[in-house]
């Protein structure tokens, strides 16, 4: 199971960052990894430097992942008739 870092943990990371070490400096001293600290000033910058809070999604958004999926789905399900038709057209049947 992952290990979680309290939120308080994740702001002096951000802020060490923001002060001017490297992530390397900071990865080596506290063991972490580097990608997870630029998630976590990213994670910082976009929710305005509270890491508790969720990030609100408005209903746009929603309808735009929804509608994301089911061209996803859309796509999966043409390529698979696509095959399938090929298969039959090859056989004769």
């Amino acid at each position: 199971m992952a290990k979680q870092y309290e939120n308080e943990f994740k702001v002096m990371i951000v802020d060490l960052l923001k002060s001017g070490l490297t992530v390397r400096q900071i990865s080596g001293d506290y063991g972490l990894n580097g990608g997870m600290i630029r998630r976590w000033k990213r994670e910082y910058e976009a929710k305005s430097g509270d890491f508790s809070k969720k990030r609100e999604v408005s209903p746009e958004e929603q309808e735009l992942k929804a509608l994301h999926k089911e061209l996803r789905e859309v796509k999966m399900e043409r390529d698979i008739l696509k095959k399938a038709v090929g298969i039959f057209s090859k056989s004769g049947i």
